[in-house]
């Protein structure tokens, strides 16, 4: 407690230590200790280790139903996601808030499970706290979710995805998910192989998207066939890749090659292999996408596409950052590639 007897009266009546409380200990003004306590980097830093040593001492806690209503904005940004489960959104998840909260930004998380009502509800909910910015997964959102986010007026970057090559309204950083997929279905023909396989789990937009390369890639090659297109809407998982091997492989035994929409199940796939004793890549290649951990440690280790789901994660924390502070942003996009990773499945 401060040794400020006009201080100690006025927590003794109302309960509750200010931020004024705060500025007065500290002998700074109240802008600057609000924006001390929001990390803002433009502070001198003798004035910030002042203002925390003072807050530290009165006990201050923020009240930030009090700040959002004074400034229209909170110091929230929303982050929608398809999945936890899945370490592709982990590792986006981990750098942007890491970006956000170096810039004195907390994160209210929504997990959609791909589902458009539910991502719906999600950003109905989170926008009742007035976040200062917003980060959503993907471009494909219902008319309601799409009609929200323009309505709001709230500085959004859409994560994973590109829009349109002449959109440039859209603000987002992704790749280009259908080059990707056309890259990669372009290596396993160039290994010679000739019936190569579409395995999909979850189908959603990017899982399309992806599609849509290998399409193209084999239309190209002569090569095409719907009857090697296997999708199914289940999640993805390890068990399901191991049984969508199975049962390519029985249904179509002339199949050499098997792109997998996601790792997880290319490394199904590649364990229901070895537990089968079929050689890979000698009877048929394997493929995925991601990289996601443990790809390098498979026998034989997978190939697959390398996002940077770390670094699209950080690029789309920093393109808000800058869309709050009311920067101009352009181009309004950002593609931060991809590389296909060849290793001993393909």
């Amino acid at each position: 407690m401060s040794d400020n007897p006009q201080l100690a009266r006025r927590h003794r009546s109302t309960g509750r230590i200010t931020l004024a409380d705060v500025a007065q200990e500290a002998g700074v003004s109240p802008i600057t200790v609000s924006r001390a306590l929001r990390g803002e980097r433009a502070v001198d830093p003798l004035l910030v280790e002042r203002v925390l040593a003072a807050s530290t001492k009165l006990g201050y806690v923020p009240d930030p139903a009090a700040r959002a209503l004074a400034s229209q904005r909170s110091n929230h940004v929303a982050i929608l996601i398809p999945k936890l489960s899945n370490a592709l959104f982990v590792d986006l998840l981990d750098a942007a808030q890491q970006t956000l909260r170096a810039a004195g930004f907390q994160t209210l998380i929504g997990v959609t499970h791909y589902d458009e009502e539910q991502e719906e509800q999600l950003l109905r909910e989170h926008l009742l706290h007035r976040p200062a910015g917003m980060l959503i997964t993907g471009l494909n959102h219902n008319a309601a979710t799409q009609a929200l986010i323009e309505s709001s007026r709230v500085p959004c970057v859409h994560l994973m995805d590109l829009p349109a090559a002449d959109d440039t309204s859209t603000h987002c950083v992704g790749l280009r998910q259908d080059q990707a997929g056309l890259a990669l279905t372009q290596h396993l023909l160039a290994q010679g192989r000739k019936r190569i396989a579409f395995a999909a789990a979850q189908l959603d937009p990017r899982a399309i998207q992806r599609l849509y390369g290998w399409r193209t890639a084999l239309k190209q090659a002569g090569q095409y066939d719907p009857e090697l297109e296997h999708l199914n809407p289940a999640s993805s998982s390890l068990a399901l890749g191991g049984q969508m091997l199975t049962n390519i492989l029985a249904q179509q035994p002339d199949v050499d090659a098997i792109f997998f929409c996601n790792d997880d199940l290319a490394q199904g796939a590649l364990l229901a292999a070895l537990r089968s004793q079929i050689p890979i890549p000698q009877r048929v290649a394997i493929a995925g996408f991601n990289d996601l951990t443990g790809s390098d440690q498979m026998l034989p280790p997978l190939t697959t596409v390398r996002t940077p789901r770390a670094a699209i994660g950080r690029e789309g924390a920093e393109m808000l950052l800058r869309l709050m502070q009311g920067q101009e942003q352009s181009p309004a996009w950002l593609d931060l590639g991809f590389e296909v990773v060849v290793r001993g499945s393909s």
